[in-house]
């Protein structure tokens, strides 16, 4: 049974998470260890933070509304691989073994780590592959499979999703990484919503902790959004691969 100190614990590491998404992305790596922290299983714990976090992808999203706008077409091009891919990852969660899914934990979170750490290096280098080459021969179809990959990874575990998603739109679509980054948000909430809608018929969802943590969410995604001129997101964002990579070592010593 959790206590009162457990759920301010949870809604902490959201609170932290919503602002660590809002700066420099990569929130569910303190989501989730703090709730296996707190006793939760690992696969319930994923799934209610999956749950938790939705907020915060949905602030982001209207946040670049304005550039998703002038994109419908692309989004409803990609939109139905989201779903399904968030929804198949939902299906390969559940359909996994608690035992497996531990094992798989640290891996999973150093993965997510690596992302994380790449996000600027990859940045750059697609920034400087819109500039010199043109994707307009790329039929933007090609699109549709990347992401429905990167979306079943998105529904089975989640971290590090925006910077696959992003990759994958840079590599068939030829425009800005500004209208990119819009459309990946748009494209990371339509998997992240239909993972958490599928399992809001699991059983596996720890409802108290996902109200709490959803609201802690949403107070830090209105808070990392006004710290976001204050705040280095690089130095923050190694702060977070850092802290990921000591708890796969510790899920590994363990």
């Amino acid at each position: 049974m959790l206590d009162g100190m457990d759920y301010l614990l949870a809604a902490l590491a959201a609170l932290a998470a919503g602002a660590i998404n809002a700066l420099a992305g990569g929130g569910t790596l303190i989501t989730f260890p703090t709730l296996i922290a707190l006793g939760i299983p690992p696969i319930a714990a994923n799934i209610t933070s999956t749950v938790a976090l939705c907020p915060g992808y949905f602030g982001a999203t209207l946040a670049q509304l304005k550039d998703i706008r002038t994109q419908t077409q692309r989004l409803w091009l990609v939109l139905p691989a989201a779903l399904l891919g968030g929804v198949l990852g939902g299906v390969l969660l559940l359909n996994t073994e608690e035992k497996v899914f531990q094992a798989l934990v640290p891996f999973l979170i150093l993965l997510a780590s690596l992302l994380l750490a790449i996000q600027t290096p990859l940045r750059a280098w697609l920034t400087r592959r819109l500039q010199t080459h043109s994707a307009q021969g790329i039929p933007q179809t090609w699109a549709i499979p990347l992401i429905l990959l990167a979306a079943v990874y998105g529904g089975y575990f989640g971290a590090g999703l925006s910077v696959i998603v992003l990759a994958a739109l840079a590599l068939i679509l030829d425009d800005s990484l500004t209208r990119l980054n819009a459309l990946k948000q748009a494209v990371a909430f339509g998997v992240n919503i239909a993972a958490a809608v599928f399992f809001l018929f699991s059983g596996k969802v720890i409802w108290m902790l996902a109200l709490v943590m959803a609201g802690g969410a949403l107070l830090g995604g209105v808070l990392g959004g006004k710290l976001a001129s204050s705040i280095n997101p690089n130095a923050l964002r190694w702060l977070v691969v850092s802290i990921g990579v000591m708890i796969a070592v510790i899920y590994w010593i363990k």
